[in-house]
């Protein structure tokens, strides 16, 4: 960077951050570019297709409609990037039009290359007989009965479209008329029924064919509108703002606010229109009037709503060459020895990374602990958990076996809060006390606390984790998982669930750093001190591995300690709004994101200390609000071995040089470029033994 340019960013504070959707539009195509791949396995090539589809969709329903909201009322304040809602919404449609021209010839390049191993999408004009026959009869006994046609006119208005689903747009004219005004009607593709349906083979052909079943419904619109004639039959696909406004201090019952409200959702204002290119004007035009959305419209030239291919990649039979090898989780060794968890934890602090570690071991803990007659009490915290949570199986059986059971349910975990809901109800049938958190806050913190009688004693146990509670996504994502015995991480627990439950005073805790306490203070003293060791000469670095930085606060803290002679190594999977590489400002500061197989979602800090390195294991992002707005958790790694562990993990991501990218001072990624032997972080990992040890040697996994 030159000096004309270092000028500019010292005379304008803006400058000096990226902005935060911005930023995320640049992670989304780091995601995209894992689906442009051709190293990647075709079929892991279409799943990433997928998550960028499904990511586009949450990212429009929530940051794209609350920026629309800030328009809508007349808000013209500049954010600390230096961005009005107004600009920075003109730049966010340059970028998601961009990213979708972008996504859809990474599609045509994918259905390129399935084709060449035998899955073809095939266009219905060019289907066989014999095809045409078995798709005109699926149309007629399984799809025919379930479609709606819903026509538009002045005795009947405009139906409720939902978001995310697929529409046709019919514009018909009547038979034999010479009316000018066309006539209109719109049709829910049903979404139970497979996208993509299968053909009968081919005579002397092994290829697997589908078609779109939009494609087979439009052949036959003609059976829906007797009397009239279609004239033109497009697809269309709205986005609604999906956030949620609850008056937490007003509701008397939060669930039954938090249910009404999702109610409302299926009715939030629309925020984007996808519509398949070449739509008929009169079509679009009665679109756009109806949805009154101008200028966050999209062509799309392609089969709307690319997030079927997870599914479709996922359950296609025959084809595991074109996977990633399937990896099975090992059972973490140090619970493999002994039946007993309560045995190892009172010997020694346990380690477990997912999902190269199992989360068996954490359910298997919750089932001890239930089954378990001198355990006394379980406390937990739960965000999200899967569909069919073993860990809601154990604590409903631990509250029927007469244990004070107590579940911190998180209701407004941003599209979770049905299925929470559910949970919530289920445990609180089985005799567990269920609590909602604190007003405004959302409980983000991932902690358990086993209460256990051990002759006179109490003694406590506790699981803290990186990750939700969640064996499905712990599969996924890269996440870490402590457990441990020690006693001021269990006092701390025991005051943590004392705050979220009943009303205590300020807390000075022994080993925690709690949002929205002390968190943001405690980030700032610890950054402070590494300016202070390294002014003085002393070893000074901070390694921080997240998902999202987005605070304004800590980054200049970041900045002030890089200033100060602090070398800041930053592993953000995401959103990054701190711009390295700015001499005089963050030239220590190094930012990569590692986008691969797995979610990198673990965050831990890393404090070099003067040579005393301090170790945090964390829920948190280093986002405002996660800082001002959750209950989170930083705990600190106390064990010395376990302490090496993690280090060695974070160095492990530090050298990777195939899927790292590194940030650059303009706000754009450039991939790792160097000259060594390829290090792909994620599959190092997978042999346990490099971040722990010989002594931690793969065992066959513990069934479940």
């Amino acid at each position: 960077m030159n000096a004309e340019e270092n000028k500019i960013i010292h005379s304008s504070p803006a400058t000096a951050y990226l902005n935060r959707d911005l930023s995320w539009i640049e992670f989304n195509r780091r995601v995209l570019q894992e689906a442009q791949d051709p190293d990647n396995p075709l079929m892991e090539r279409a799943k990433f297709l997928a998550i960028v589809s499904s990511n586009l969709d949450e990212f429009i329903s929530v940051r794209v409609a609350g920026i629309q909201d800030q328009i809508r009322a007349g808000y013209t304040k500049k954010d600390f990037t230096g961005y009005t809602p107004s600009g920075l919404h003109k730049r966010l449609v340059k970028r998601v039009s961009k990213i979708i021209t972008d996504q859809y010839r990474a599609f045509q390049a994918i259905s390129r290359s399935m084709h060449k191993e035998g899955i073809v999408f095939v266009d219905y004009e060019d289907l066989t007989q014999a095809q045409e026959l078995a798709a005109e009869q699926y149309y007629r006994d399984i799809i025919y009965p379930v479609l709606t046609p819903m026509a538009v006119d002045q005795s009947r208005p405009f139906p409720l479209v939902h978001s995310q689903f697929i529409y046709l747009a019919v514009v018909l004219s009547r038979k034999g008329s010479e009316e000018e005004e066309p006539y209109f009607a719109i049709l829910q593709i049903p979404s139970n029924l497979p996208r993509c349906i299968p053909l009968p083979h081919r005579s002397n052909s092994k290829k697997r064919q589908f078609v779109f079943i939009e494609d087979v419904i439009r052949q036959h619109i003609q059976t829906l509108f007797s009397g009239y004639d279609p004239v033109a039959v497009s697809e269309f696909r709205l986005t609604r703002n999906s956030d949620l406004t609850i008056d937490e201090e007003g509701a008397e019952d939060l669930l039954e606010e938090i249910e009404k409200e999702l109610r409302k959702r299926r009715r939030g204002v629309p925020a984007r229109l996808e519509v398949q290119k070449g739509i008929h004007p009169y079509a679009l035009e009665q679109l756009q009037a109806e949805f009154e959305i101008e200028d966050f419209v999209f062509e799309i030239e392609g089969p709307l709503d690319l997030g079927f291919l997870r599914n479709f990649a996922g359950s296609l039979k025959g084809f595991s060459y074109l996977h990633y090898p399937p990896i099975v989780p090992v059972y973490p060794a140090e619970f493999d020895e002994t039946e007993d968890f309560f045995e190892v934890l009172r010997e020694r602090d346990v380690l477990v990374y997912h999902p190269y570690e199992s989360f068996d071991a954490m359910t298997d803990f919750i089932i001890q602990a239930s089954e378990d007659e001198h355990v006394m009490a379980i406390k937990m915290t739960l965000y999200r958990v899967s569909g069919n949570s073993p860990l809601i199986a154990a604590l409903a059986n631990a509250a029927e076996s007469g244990k004070q059971v107590t579940v911190v349910v998180e209701l407004k975990a941003r599209f979770d809060e049905e299925r929470n809901i559910a949970w919530a109800r289920k445990l609180e049938q089985s005799g567990c006390h269920v609590v909602y958190g604190l007003v405004g806050l959302k409980t983000h913190a991932k902690i358990t606390l086993i209460v256990r009688q051990e002759g006179t004693e109490l003694r406590r146990y506790v699981h803290v984790g990186t990750g939700n509670y969640n064996d499905s996504t712990a599969k996924a994502y890269t996440d870490i998982s402590l457990f441990t015995a020690h006693k001021e991480i269990g006092l701390d627990a025991s005051e943590l669930f004392n705050q979220m439950t009943g009303y205590s005073a300020d807390y000075d805790w022994n080993s925690f750093i709690v949002a929205p306490t002390d968190m943001s203070q405690s980030l700032q003293a610890l950054m402070q001190r590494e300016a202070e060791h390294a002014q003085a000469g002393r070893p000074a670095r901070i390694i921080a591995k997240m998902n999202s930085l987005s605070n304004q606060q800590v980054i200049d803290d970041l900045y002030s300690a890089a200033q100060a002679g602090v070398s800041i190594d930053l592993i953000v999977r995401g959103v990054c709004c701190l711009r390295p590489g700015i001499t005089g400002l963050s030239e220590r500061i190094t930012v990569r994101s590692i986008v691969d197989r797995f979610l990198e979602h673990s965050r831990i800090y890393y404090f070099e200390n003067g040579g005393n390195p301090e170790v945090y294991l964390s829920s948190a992002d280093w986002m405002t609000r996660n800082l001002t707005r959750r209950i989170e958790l930083m705990c600190p790694v106390h064990d010395k071995l376990i302490r090496k562990q993690i280090v060695k993990i974070l160095e492990i991501s530090l050298q990777d040089n195939v899927k790292s990218s590194f940030l650059q001072p303009n706000g754009y990624y450039e991939r790792a470029d160097d000259k060594k032997a390829p290090y792909r972080s994620q599959f190092i990992a997978m042999d346990v033994t490099r971040w722990k040890g010989s002594s931690a040697s793969p065992s066959k996994p513990k069934p479940s």
